[in-house]
């Protein structure tokens, strides 16, 4: 029998077979006529293709997606799609969450001479030299004989450092089936057995010697899904942990090691106590940004921590390289660590102090707050989708069940997160309820991608917290230039044709239009709930002031 020579698949169907190992399901975009070919094969193949309204909310639902699933996906146009992306993918990057963008782009044949084609802005390299910046791994498809490689060299960047990567595949290479036949290589990195061993020696010691041992835990615990080991090595060793804005819901709320969000001086007092006063502070996947420290107001001694990182791991002031986050955690759990019990803090209702008042007094940022929570206390299976401002900093008190449930752009805060977030969560995980919590001036930036999720049919709960501007800013600078104009947002699906939309100005309609809300199970909800333009949370009012300070700092004299 004569022997069959293996053929290899078109470099189109190789990626969409490599995103299908990967585990993607949905891949989120608009299309265009550089990338039609594509989006015909992805038609065609096991991916569900979710159009949106814009390409920069494709871009976050795909973050969103990512953040619960483990890997999103983005497919657009040359330039006109991929630059309208990059603020979304650029929020990615800086919160560590893995999307993959596919981007089509002109023929090489139709490049000769250098045309002005549509869609080009200055060279034809544009658009790829703009990714180099947002991603951590990028090529261009445009040789077949390596298009295999770079497809597996990008994609494996985005699994091993769960940070954005880019493709681009000029539209006539598509179809194109290399000559010779690709097998692929693991390329997953392990750990320097000696560097982990001494680091582990070192970390032992230290925690074991310790009066005060706290954990904290962070994003990367989230986006290298290691909540399980996380909770093995609390639990064996009864650490208390503390997590941070962007870490919040890493650990369910209610678990009785759970201490609290630790934000610096921004945070509860016996939260900053507990982690400031440690002795060996244990950070794992912590990302030290100003907002997760505080506007900087966090006080961590470098020699009293341990921070282990997916890129980095210094204990005290002594750096291990080639040591993977998982293993320095699984090595710890086996060593069965017998450490100094340090007692949880307390922890109270954070809404029990909120006077509520009778039915028919007026909203407030805190009343609203502490409806909420009681909603997700009374509830379960719930996921909070915050978007920036006091839509996040409220937000930070409500008691999440389970984990990863929480979801927030923390430290980038691009506002407009919060609707095309919610899609992508509600695309990931169908059987979660999403509640998404959205300041009016972030709704009026995105917020029509109710659009795609009515399309889709899922029933999200939108609060918009209607104060008529961007009260973050006007508690740093203000000025009419922190004004947006009023909509009657309740008012939205008459336009849509679908879903249930609800004003509120007092405490007893609020009530009603939550319990609204949570019965509507066919359609999206949108409750438009008016605030005075100065009302606020106290976390806001500490991170106004400080941040004020920066933002209408005085230049020094010479």
């Amino acid at each position: 029998m004569a022997e069959t020579t293996p053929t290899s698949p078109s470099v189109g169907r190789y990626l969409i077979d490599r995103l299908v190992g990967l585990g993607v399901e949905h891949v989120f975009g608009i299309p265009g006529d550089y990338v039609l070919g594509l989006y015909k094969m992805l038609d065609e193949s096991p991916l569900k293709l979710v159009g949106t309204t814009r390409e920069d909310n494709a871009g976050f639902a795909a973050d969103a997606y990512a953040r619960v699933r483990g890997l999103g996906c983005v497919c657009v146009t040359y330039c006109v799609g991929g630059l309208s992306t990059a603020n979304s993918i650029a929020g990615a990057f800086a919160e560590k969450s893995p999307v993959i963008v596919l981007s089509g782009s002109p023929g090489l044949g139709e490049r000769e001479r250098n045309p002005l084609l549509h869609h080009k802005v200055k060279t034809f390299e544009t658009q790829f030299d703009v990714f180099q910046h947002l991603t951590v791994a990028s090529a261009v498809l445009d040789r077949p004989e390596v298009a295999f490689a770079e497809i597996d060299r990008v994609l494996d960047a985005a699994v091993r450092y769960k940070r954005p990567v880019y493709l681009e595949l000029p539209r006539d290479q598509i179809h194109v089936v290399p000559e010779r036949v690709h097998h692929r290589r693991e390329s997953v990195p392990t750990s320097d057995p000696e560097a982990l061993r001494e680091a582990l020696d070192e970390a032992e010691a230290m925690l074991t010697s310790a009066r005060r041992p706290v954990i904290l835990a962070d994003v990367e615990i989230h986006r290298f899904h290691l909540q399980a080991e996380l909770m093995e090595l609390a639990e064996a060793a009864g650490m208390p942990i503390a997590t941070t804005i962007l870490g919040k819901s890493v650990v369910a709320e209610t678990h009785p090691l759970f201490a609290g969000i630790y934000e610096g001086a921004m945070g509860r007092p016996e939260i900053t106590e507990l982690v400031e006063s440690s002795d060996c502070l244990l950070m794992l996947g912590c990302f030290l940004t100003d907002i997760n420290l505080g506007i900087f107001t966090a006080k961590l001694d470098p020699s009293r921590c341990i921070d282990a990182t997916s890129e980095d791991l210094r204990i005290r002031r002594h750096h291990y390289r080639d040591v993977r986050l998982d293993d320095f955690i699984r090595g710890l759990i086996a060593r069965r660590l017998k450490v100094h019990r340090v007692p949880v803090p307390a922890r109270t209702n954070p809404f029990g102090g909120v006077e509520i008042g009778p039915g028919d007094s007026p909203t407030t940022s805190a009343k609203v707050f502490a409806r909420l929570n009681r909603l997700l206390t009374e509830t379960s299976g719930t996921t909070v989708v915050a978007d920036v401002g006091d839509s996040l900093f409220g937000a930070t008190d409500l008691e999440m069940e389970r984990h990863t449930e929480f979801l927030c752009p923390a430290y980038y805060t691009s506002m407009g997160f919060g609707l095309p977030a919610a899609l992508g969560a509600n695309v990931a995980n169908p059987a979660s309820r999403v509640l998404v919590i959205v300041g009016d001036g972030a709704f009026q930036m995105t917020g029509m991608e109710l659009s795609t999720i009515a399309r889709n049919g899922f029933n999200p709960i939108v609060v918009v917290l209607n104060n008529h501007g961007y009260t973050t800013e006007r508690f740093m600078l203000d000025g009419p230039f922190n004004d947006v104009f009023g909509w009657a947002y309740h008012r939205i699906p008459d336009v849509l044709g679908t879903g249930l939309g609800i004003e509120v100005r007092t405490v007893a309609e609020l009530d009603d239009a939550i319990a609204r809300a949570w019965a509507n199970t066919e359609s999206f909800s949108l409750l438009n709930i008016h605030l005075d333009p100065y009302d606020h949370s106290p976390a806001l009012e500490r991170l106004a002031s400080r941040m004020a300070t920066l933002v209408d700092r005085k230049p020094q004299a010479p």
